[in-house]
């Protein structure tokens, strides 16, 4: 078997001097991945609400005072476009979110114009059924759908972000075959990179940073690991923490610095929409499921009995019920419990963080950083690099950042 082609350089020379060539605008690119999607959906049209004065920056980390003058692109120079097998246009989607009461009325109809526009530059993703591409023709052809984006717009740089289903966790990967043969039939003893891992290798080869906003394989897949420390690009994820994960990663410290022995803790999530639909997959379940373990693991020092529990409710739609219940031994033995409910709107929790994310990770492409950004971990249940779990380290952590990103003003 040969060498899978997405290991070798993912950069060609061309699209390295549109890494970094001198800008000529101050406009810069966001692409989403899952881009006529309910997350993707709520963040053109907050951006395009919050550019246009029509509402205030709430959620939007980036928007308070600590990252007053690093040097983040501002939310009217951010252009939209991104990838989708989905075809309801933005304007579409926007009004069904209304609908759901996920958009507040009347808000389609005053950023229709700014999402027409994201509408207008989505381009198709993939494979879908059928799609007779190899590995290397789909990461072609997605990279060269960023480079026309990059070109048309006149966008100094675009940030890639992954909003899309979770996939299933990888089993069975093979870190150095070809993806595939003549036709796109996975090859004998190889198997295809998922979809995520195809947007991935193609922000990579058209020179832009990348961002996984959930807990799909990206970059994570062991073939494109070296191709991600060549890049010489910034890149963040994964996994966004909007709900349950966000609160424990504030009360499991809590508990270990009281020093309360925590015995169990369980919990359940009731999803609607495409998340509800996508993790009634077990193995995207567990993908899900891996990060919240994770929390627990990293700030009690070991993780307690029981298990997290998703299911699938339609008719909830875009919102979704967190329970978790914590059984901790006190003073003297004594047992107690705590019990927590997160009800939440989960495309209106995701969309300021990508924001922010997009303006953080572009900023620091601007300033040459490369490789994982492990400042980013607030944002994430499973952080690149070796980021703290607790929400106060990480949020320290990010302070520095923004203060590293104006110390390059």
């Amino acid at each position: 078997m040969q060498e899978a082609a997405v290991s070798e350089s993912p950069v060609p020379a061309e699209s390295a001097a549109v890494r970094h060539a001198t800008p000529s605008v101050s406009s810069v690119g966001v692409w989403l991945i899952g881009a006529r999607g309910s997350v993707a959906t709520t963040a053109v049209a907050g951006c395009a609400a919050v550019a246009a004065g029509l509402h205030p920056p709430i959620g939007m980390v980036t928007e308070t005072p600590p990252f007053t003058d690093c040097g983040l692109p501002t939310l009217p120079s951010l252009v939209f476009g991104g990838h989708d097998t989905a075809n309801c246009p933005l304007p579409k989607r926007a009004e069904e979110l209304t609908a759901g009461g996920v958009l507040p009325h009347g808000l389609p109809s005053a950023v229709h114009a700014e999402l027409a526009a994201a509408d207008a530059e989505i381009r198709p993703g993939g494979p879908l059924p059928g799609d007779s591409r190899t590995d290397e023709e789909l990461i072609d052809a997605f990279a060269a759908d960023l480079r026309d984006f990059l070109r048309r717009r006149g966008l100094t740089r675009a940030t890639v972000i992954n909003v899309a289903s979770t996939e299933p966790v990888l089993s069975g990967v093979d870190e150095g075959r070809e993806a595939a043969g003549s036709g796109g039939a996975a090859s004998a003893g190889g198997a295809r990179l998922p979809a995520s891992s195809l947007y991935a290798a193609a922000a990579l080869r058209a020179g832009c940073p990348y961002v996984n906003f959930t807990p799909s394989a990206g970059l994570h897949h062991p073939r494109l690991a070296e191709a991600a420390r060549a890049a010489g690009l910034p890149y963040a994820g994964r996994d966004g923490k909007t709900g349950q994960t966000l609160l424990r990663s504030v009360l499991g410290p809590m508990f270990a610095q009281r020093g309360l022995a925590v015995r169990a803790w369980s919990g359940t999530n009731l999803l609607g929409g495409g998340d509800g639909a996508a993790l009634a997959d077990p193995a995207a379940a567990a993908a899900k499921n891996a990060g919240k373990e994770r929390v627990l693991a990293d700030t009690l020092g070991t993780v307690p009995e029981g298990e997290v529990h998703i299911d699938d409710v339609p008719s909830l739609g875009d919102w979704k019920t967190a329970w978790d219940h914590i059984a901790f031994d006190g003073f003297l033995g004594t047992r107690m419990v705590l019990q927590t409910t997160w009800q939440g709107c989960d495309s209106s929790l995701a969309a300021p963080l990508i924001l922010d994310l997009a303006r953080l990770t572009s900023r620091a492409h601007e300033q040459g950083l490369a490789g994982p950004l492990p400042e980013l971990a607030f944002y994430f249940k499973d952080p690149d690099g070796d980021a703290r779990a607790a929400l106060g380290d990480q949020y320290a952590a990010l302070l520095g950042f923004a203060a590293r990103l104006r110390g390059g003003r």
